[in-house]
Order: structure tokens, then C-alpha cells, then sequence
């Protein structure tokens, strides 16, 4: 094992892959010649030349409908968006393009594709800037959405989805690109659909995704169990497909649930799973489930109110005593 940034996982899933199939190539805005926005495609142009890793014009409809007509013919693109905020801009091609074409078909065409690109909260970039859409990606049939929480989840995830038969939508989290972790040198993939549990518990249930893992639950995690409560921590890992079978396997043992997402509360990841758990588990369940979200609100731009709209620890440690000491 070696210590290396999350932008260093996600290039070497890419470089791994695309050394191995020429039929795969990156492009989006400043992703060759400056070195990726966030510094994610360093060194990919000088490697790959400039017909395997292409800078765009600024026309995300344009350049995903280019990447959905090379895959569709065979090619495996890595669209980078330079923040999922623009993609809705490409929304058309993604949900009416990608998503379809292999039902639309009759399973003539496949969609080898990865959209990927930073999502929600990184600082102060206002509220056109600061969204989570995943699930809104995950509302589509044909489509996978994987949320990766550190770096050797990055690496392992990204490699599985651009080696995928379908389009993946691949989201991460901006402010977590300079974070290290523990990456192994040997290859490996990390299958898609699958969860992880990332610390098993008997005392509650919390699943979460993405950067809520190591921002908010962890140390919420470690908080709680200095007052002797033993939480089980679920990464999904990805939000289309969700791995209902773990999430209900551990309210089995736990018998209570608190469900974390950077997301508004409307229509969210959280509101789908608890449904789920309710029509499936609802006889084990001790308590109501909570949920931890962000206010139903645009993200503000000041940083105290920022600090108040997202999730934070000391909720997610409010939302799990609330779910333990329940009055019947």
C-alpha cells in the first residue's frame, strides 16, 4: 500500500485502462493541454496525444453528444464535466441520448460511456455552483451512479465503470481531490452495485456515500463511540444500483437506521431507502428512521450559513441518540 491523492486514483484508473484499450479516450474542458481543472488528467496528454485526451469548446450538449455517437460505434469515452453543475446543460444527450440508446435499440447498441466530474458543496462557489444531482441521475433507467468515498474506492470504481457495458455517471466530490489514502499498486476493481461496509456496529445502522463518509459520519462515528454507541457504517458506493440487501442486513442486527446525504431532502437518496427499508424490513426496525440533508434551500454564500444548510457531524450525532432513545 501507498499513500496517494484522490486525483492520483482517479488518473491511474484511466491511465491503467486506456493503456490497455486504445479504444478508450478522455475529453472535456482544459483536460489536456492545462492538465485537467483539477490537476485529475496530469500528464495524460503527453502520454496519450492529443486524439486520445481532447481539450472541448465550452458546449457540454455538444462534446456528450459527440462522446454518445463514439461509443455507440464502438469507442469508450471518459467525459469530464468540470463540475456536474454544467451538466445540465448536457442533460438532453445524457438522459435522452446515453440512458435510451440500448433499449431503444432492441439491444443493438450499447453505451460504453463515463461521465464524470465534481459534485456538490466546495466552498464558497455560491448556489449555481454547489449542487448534488445525483439523484437525479439515479431517477433515469440506463444509467449507473457511483458516488466514491476515498481514494482507493476512486480508483477501484472508476476502472469498473469504464470497463461497463452501460453509461455510468461518476461523481466526485470537489473538495476531496487533494485528500490521501491508501491505494494498493496491484490492480484491482471494485464492483458496481456493491456496498461496503466500512465499520461494522450493533447499535445503529448509518449508510451515507461520497464525501459524507469521511466529512461528517466518520467523525460523528468517533464521537459516538465515546459515549459507548457502536454504529455500523454503509458506503453505497453507488446510488443506481443501490444494494438494498446490505443496508437491510445490518437493520437486522442494529434495528435502527439514520441515513446521510449531502443532498435536498426532496426526492432524495435517503427517501427512496427509506421506503425500501420500510417495505421490506419494517417489522426489525426499533425506531423511526432519520435522515441527515441539506436545507431545502440554494446554498448560501456566506460561510456561516453554508455551515448551516449542509449536514454536519454534530446532526448526524443528534439524529442517532434521537433513534436510540426513542419513547414508545
Amino acid at each position: 500500500m501507498r499513500e496517494i491523492q484522490f486525483r492520483e486514483a482517479l488518473r491511474e484508473a484511466m491511465n491503467e485502462e486506456m493503456r490497455k484499450d486504445d479504444t478508450i479516450f478522455l475529453m472535456g474542458e482544459e483536460v489536456a493541454e492545462y492538465n485537467g481543472a483539477y490537476k485529475v488528467s496530469q500528464g495524460m496528454l503527453d502520454e496519450f496525444g492529443a486524439k486520445r485526451v481532447i481539450d472541448t469548446p465550452i458546449a457540454e450538449l455538444g462534446f456528450a453528444g459527440i462522446a454518445t455517437g463514439a461509443a455507440m460505434n464502438g469507442l469508450r469515452p471518459i467525459v469530464e464535466f468540470m463540475t456536474f453543475n454544467f451538466s445540465l446543460v448536457a442533460i438532453d444527450q445524457v438522459i435522452n441520448g446515453a440512458a435510451k440508446i440500448h433499449s431503444m435499440s432492441g439491444g443493438q447498441f450499447t453505451c460504453p460511456i463515463v461521465f464524470r466530474g465534481p459534485t456538490g458543496n466546495a466552498g464558497q462557489l455560491a448556489a449555481q455552483h454547489s449542487q448534488n444531482f445525483e439523484n437525479w441521475y439515479a431517477n433515469c433507467p440506463g444509467l449507473k451512479v457511483v458516488v466514491p468515498s476515498t481514494p482507493y474506492e476512486a480508483k477501484g470504481l472508476l476502472k469498473s465503470s469504464i470497463i461497463d457495458p452501460d453509461p455510468v455517471i461518476f461523481m466526485e466530490s470537489e473538495v476531496m481531490y487533494g485528500d490521501k489514502g491508501e491505494v494498493p499498486e496491484e490492480t484491482y476493481y471494485i464492483e458496481l452495485g456493491k456496498a461496503n461496509v466500512v465499520k461494522e456496529g450493533t447499535d445503529v445502522t448509518i449508510v451515507t456515500f461520497g464525501k459524507m463518509l469521511t466529512r461528517v459520519v466518520n467523525p460523528a462515528v468517533e464521537e459516538l463511540s465515546k459515549e459507548g454507541i457502536n454504529a455500523e457504517v454503509i458506503d453505497l458506493r453507488s446510488v443506481r444500483p443501490i444494494d438494498y440487501d446490505t443496508i437491510i442486513n445490518s437493520i437486522k442486527k442494529t434495528n435502527r437506521l439514520v441515513i446521510v446525504e449531502e443532498a435536498w431532502p426532496l426526492g432524495s437518496i435517503a427517501t427512496e431507502i427509506t421506503y425500501k427499508v420500510q417495505s421490506e424490513a419494517f417489522d426489525y426496525l426499533d425506531a423511526p428512521i432519520r435522515r441527515v440533508v441539506s436545507a431545502d434551500v440554494p446554498l448560501p454564500y456566506a460561510p456561516t450559513l453554508i455551515q448551516a444548510a449542509l449536514p454536519n457531524a454534530e446532526r448526524v450525532v443528534k439524529a442517532v441518540k434521537s433513534v436510540l432513545y426513542v419513547e414508545n
